[in-house]
């Protein structure tokens, strides 16, 4: 038998202030948390919804090391812009504060004390790299060297990202400190450890035996942890951003970052509700949901529940609903490759369009395995659901009512048999999407509101009131009816995904207040009820901002190239002999054209100083044919002809590769005369 529960916290995974919120983070926890957490209000239930900026680590030190300011001045700004960019989608958070709050600091500091106290945490001893110079530990991301694997000079202590394998410090080849340029030395130093290894048995029994109903992809990856033998982890590390480790001998230590952070849903309770935070952390009548990416899974599942179980007083999660990831045109989205769609950023390309950015995240949530999100589908969604079947339904209902009404509620006569299959269609639907919001199949459950639009469009389309208006008013009167009420419901049922359509569709029909209880009945609208002034619900999104949105991932993808681009090494040397074989000549280019039935090729007629020669070359891409004609281009005269297409080539024609594969026809800074040798 379902525990029945008193209240519900719901945490959403603490973003990490080194840089703002895309797409990938909305698809993945604050979307679907904010859903159910509306979803739970609308039911009268008792929830919070706990978040706030996780700003403690080493990223954030190198971000303010890099940019030549502290790291408080890096969280700050990423703090606002993150809370900015939330509120702007409407994620109801009851709280969105943060790490370095000194409410936090007590928190995290009281929890690390008692587990230190009560002997919890295992002291150990070992050796890590110091750099000599700047008189520190070097934290991985603060050690480069050369990888053992691909031997990428730049690898970091902890990855290479040049080939993907982790890395320890140790592993490097000639590990240098980033922060002195000197080659850093092993020290001895001391940390206090996490025993995960001596609750592996209770996390078996409560994972593995108690929440069989956890999502698969949660589930599996548990398994997999507790099928290895866990070790213990460290909980403290030599840095000096973060929250001193409170015990005596420990100057120069913070909490690990993993340890301070998710603490941060406790401390940001307490920031809210002072005098009765506990019971939303250590009553046993409360449930305790996390929502979080596939990354933060180990985390949530075992840390910090061993975390809480060491320390005695909290309750456990009692689901831990986690997206897998979602990708942008078929790419992996990449922050430190700008490869994303910044939430601040479409607040700005689509200004009140927020919901239609919730939907499609939500009809594409990679629930179950990683999804993709692209511009055309996001258009398609927009114009095809939400304009031509959500929108088009309220639209016909509130126009006609306008029409033939006045604006107000007509009288409902009669039903006849149409009516009452609509209506029992419309029923169904309410006792699914209640179904799939209480198991966090948000996707389905989107889908099964959307069919009540769908209902509304097909009911209109075989009533067909506006032909029926010449002979029988009484008969539109209980169509529109009907069709109202169908509206008012899907204001109901779509406030948890679509909050800000809602209001505005609650705004025209004139309906102030709204519950989930009333998902379902037909009298919401008394007749006589005055509707206000009808706007369109959503609008279409035409070609030309789905062009801009596109062109502006392909400059991203432009400017990190550039940006990341490096030289390929230079050739085995070789001998003055072997560079004098080649005759590199200057011609001008008589006619140019394509060569037919081949993309990548362009036939040149060339002047070279003693008879006309043909070339072949394949930069078709890179240049239109008449561009070229008239210019003088570098070419090797003595390479061996060979057949292109059924053209001899009697050459070739030398261009440059840039960063981005594109070519660049070499030529001379002043015109020269036709034949003239390059030496």
């Amino acid at each position: 038998m379902e525990k029945k529960y008193k209240r519900t916290t719901v945490t959403a995974a603490l973003p990490y202030a080194n840089g703002g919120v895309h797409i990938g983070h909305l698809a993945g926890v604050y979307v679907p948390a904010d859903i159910y957490v509306r979803y739970l209000r609308l039911k009268k239930q008792d929830v919070k919804f706990i978040c706030g900026s996780d700003e403690h680590g080493v990223p954030i030190t190198i971000r303010a090391r890099k940019e030549g300011i502290t790291p408080q001045a890096v969280v700050d700004r990423y703090h606002k812009l993150i809370k900015d960019s939330f509120e702007g989608f409407g994620i109801s958070f009851d709280i969105y504060s943060r790490t370095t709050s000194k409410i936090h600091e007590e928190v995290a500091s009281d929890f690390f004390k008692k587990l230190y106290d009560e002997g919890k945490l295992v002291e150990k001893e070992n050796e890590q790299l110091y750099d000599e110079e700047a008189h520190q530990f070097l934290a991985d991301r603060y050690i480069i060297g050369e990888c053992p694997y691909c031997h990428n000079l730049n690898a970091y202590g902890d990855q290479c990202e040049k080939c993907g394998h982790d890395l320890s410090p140790t592993e490097l080849i000639n590990p240098k400190s980033t922060i002195s340029g000197s080659v850093p030395v092993m020290k001895k130093t001391t940390n206090w450890y996490l025993p995960l290894n001596e609750y592996q048995d209770w996390l078996k029994q409560w994972i593995l035996e108690g929440h069989t109903e956890w999502r698969p992809n949660v589930y599996g990856q548990c398994k997999s942890w507790l099928s290895m033998d866990l070790q213990p982890r460290a909980m403290t590390r030599d840095l000096d951003w973060g929250i001193p480790v409170p015990v005596e001998g420990a100057e120069g230590k913070v909490l690990y970052v993993w340890f301070d952070a998710p603490i941060g849903y406790i401390s940001n309770t307490k920031e809210l509700l002072p005098d009765s935070w506990e019971k939303w952390w250590k009553d046993p009548e409360t449930r305790l949901i996390h929502f979080i990416g596939k990354d933060n899974i180990v985390f949530h599942c075992i840390i910090f529940p061993v975390m809480m179980k060491a320390h005695g007083e909290y309750i456990m999660p009692e689901n831990v609903p986690a997206n897998e990831f979602l990708n942008l045109e078929g790419d992996k989205i990449s922050t430190s490759k700008n490869w994303a769609v910044w939430l601040d950023e479409y607040l700005v390309d689509f200004p009140g369009k927020q919901d239609v950015l919730r939907y499609v995240l939500t009809a594409n949530a990679p629930e179950t395995k990683d999804n993709d999100f692209t511009w055309s589908d996001f258009q398609a969604r927009n114009n095809n659901e939400l304009v031509a079947i959500y929108g088009n339904f309220v639209n016909r209902a509130l126009v006609l009512t306008q029409k033939y009404f006045g604006g107000k509620v007509p009288e409902c006569g009669e039903l006849q048999e149409i009516d009452q299959v609509a209506l029992k269609e419309f029923s169904d639907v309410k006792a699914e999407v209640e179904k799939l919001l209480d198991v966090f199949k948000f996707r389905d459950a989107q889908k099964e509101a959307m069919n009540l639009a769908r209902i509304g469009n097909k009911y209109l389309a075989d009533t067909e009131p506006w032909k029926v208006a010449k002979t029988d008013m009484a008969r539109v009167a209980t169509i529109l009816n009907i069709s109202l009420q169908l509206a008012a419901n899907l204001a109901i049922a779509f406030e948890p995904f679509l909050p800000f359509s809602s209001q505005k569709l609650r705004n025209m029909l004139n309906m102030s207040e709204f519950d989930w209880e009333q998902l379902g009945r037909t009298d919401l609208l008394e007749a006589g009820h005055q509707l206000n002034k009808v706007e369109l619900l959503f609008e279409k999104i035409e070609d030309a901002a789905i062009e801009a949105q596109v062109q502006k991932l392909e400059d991203k993808k432009k400017a990190n190239a550039a940006a990341n681009y490096k030289a390929k090494p230079i050739r085995q040397t070789i001998n003055y002999e072997d560079f004098e074989k080649l005759d590199i000549r200057v011609g001008t280019v008589l006619d140019c054209k394509k060569v037919p039935k081949a993309d990548k090729l362009l036939q040149f007629t060339i002047a070279d100083g003693l008879e006309n020669r043909t070339i072949v070359s394949g930069i078709a891409k890179y240049y239109q044919p008449e561009e070229l004609i008239d210019k003088q281009v570098c070419f090797i005269a003595n390479l061996a002809p060979r057949k292109l297409r059924g053209i001899e080539s009697q050459g070739m024609i030398l261009s440059a590769e840039n960063f981005d594969g594109g070519l660049s026809v070499v030529t001379t800074l002043s015109e020269v005369k036709p034949g003239s040798e390059v030496k």
